[in-house]
């Protein structure tokens, strides 16, 4: 069965995404997300002038040999761009083995494990009675458990919350990355954060009762003794996880923060290799995994840092915002339904109209999410809607310091 045409798909409805289709010679289709947000226009450019010229004649059964064909071929491996080009190409030619079989990709990764996969929603607010209108909505729509993000006394915007559209109509839930030159520019003060979220969690939980499991996303800006000091403060609160608490780069600072606090810790979102987690699994310094098939080098790779995962009963909770497309969700679901060790999966639902041009299979019910029972990830690219959405230019913000300084965001 061999690669008769490779496209590097770029479509933006309501945000950009990067998709990659592969077709065969007896015309089996599979699509690939590639996307990486804010820096998108990388990734074509590698899949496109790099990647997509080796493909056509390959044999698209062999995927394992296709994996290590783009990683050791390249010499120069890992990081996020070659590894979500990787992805791409890898998720496509699994999509196209299911379809080939005739069934849903999940039956080939081992059949069900489960139903469906329990997710988490976005709920925010800049003060207390927003955020528990936002939480009140996410159960109102079938969520069983609920990420927290608030507002800062005395910030302005801050990671995580919802803003206003640019037209006034209501929330802004989908697009962090913001369509301008450069980045938009915000002020952090981590005291002020530390301060405030465990009084935020305390009102939450006197509200919603100490069932409703709940996380946090510190996303990186905290030193590991500020993190220990976070985790130890909102043990009370019994939270699901803690997630990027320290900038991922420095994975040893995960042994402080574990010393001092029993709230469970997540990481890896921003990982892209089963290396950026050895030390981590081999000590045991988290309990679940972020990394998403879309940025870890697709579903073949993702399944291998899982399976190491579970050797430490450490389980997954993939990255799953809408910076994942439909193809990559539906990747990391059919993933998730077959594993042993799935924990729980991120999911945020995405505009109407990144619906119309992916149209997918995947349901949601009662808190789960469902894969459909059609052949490959279920998804299908819509060429005519994907071609009233052309890219544009946009940024993840950034932060700083109110000394002017760079801070993580």
């Amino acid at each position: 069965m061999l690669i008769t045409s490779a496209e590097v798909l770029v479509t933006s409805p309501g945000r950009n995404f990067v998709t990659l289709r592969l077709t065969t010679d007896d015309g089996f289709v599979g699509l690939g997300d590639a996307t990486l947000n804010g820096r998108e226009l990388a990734v074509v450019a590698y899949l496109a002038e790099h990647v997509v010229p080796l493909l056509v004649g390959k044999d698209a059964h062999r995927i394992e040999d296709m994996w290590q064909f783009l990683y050791r071929g390249a010499y120069w491996r890992r990081g996020p761009v070659t590894m979500a080009s990787i992805a791409a190409v890898d998720t496509a030619l699994w999509d196209i083995k299911a379809r080939a079989a005739g069934m849903p990709l999940y039956q080939l990764l081992g059949g069900r494990s489960r139903t469906g996969a329990l997710t988490y929603g976005h709920a925010s607010g800049a003060d207390l009675p927003e955020l528990f209108d936002s939480v009140r909505d996410h159960l109102d729509q079938g969520f069983r458990a609920i990420r927290i993000q608030s507002g800062i006394p005395g910030l302005g915007t801050v990671y995580g919350v919802a803003s206003s559209a640019s037209d006034g109509a209501g929330r802004y839930d989908h697009e962090p990355a913001r369509r301008s030159a450069a980045p938009v520019e915000e002020v952090w003060d981590t005291r002020a954060y530390l301060r405030h979220v465990p009084g935020v969690f305390e009102a939450v939980r006197n509200e919603f009762g100490p069932e409703l499991p709940l996380l946090h996303d510190a996303h990186h800006r905290l030193t590991p003794i500020q993190a220990a000091k976070l985790g130890k403060s909102l043990e009370p609160f019994d939270l699901f996880w803690l997630e990027d608490v320290t900038p991922a780069e420095n994975t040893s600072a995960l042994r402080r923060v574990r010393a001092h606090t029993t709230t469970p810790l997540a990481i890896g979102e921003v990982f892209n290799t089963i290396w950026d987690y050895r030390e981590l699994f081999e000590e045991q310094l988290i309990d679940y995994v972020r990394s998403p098939v879309t940025h870890a080098g697709g579903i073949t790779a993702l399944r291998r840092i899982l399976d190491y995962a579970a050797v430490y009963q450490i389980k997954s909770g993939v990255h799953g915002p809408t910076d994942i497309s439909p193809v990559g969700l539906a990747a990391s679901l059919h993933l998730g339904v077959a594993i042993s060790n799935f924990g729980i999966q991120e999911y945020m639902t995405h505009t109407a109209a990144t619906d119309e041009v992916f149209r997918s299979d995947v349901r949601f019910e009662e808190g789960l999410l469902v894969p459909g029972e059609g052949p490959g990830l279920g998804v299908v690219y819509d060429d005519e809607v994907a071609a009233g959405h052309p890219y544009a230019a946009a940024y993840l913000p950034i932060n700083r310091l109110s000394d002017g300084s760079m801070h993580d965001w």
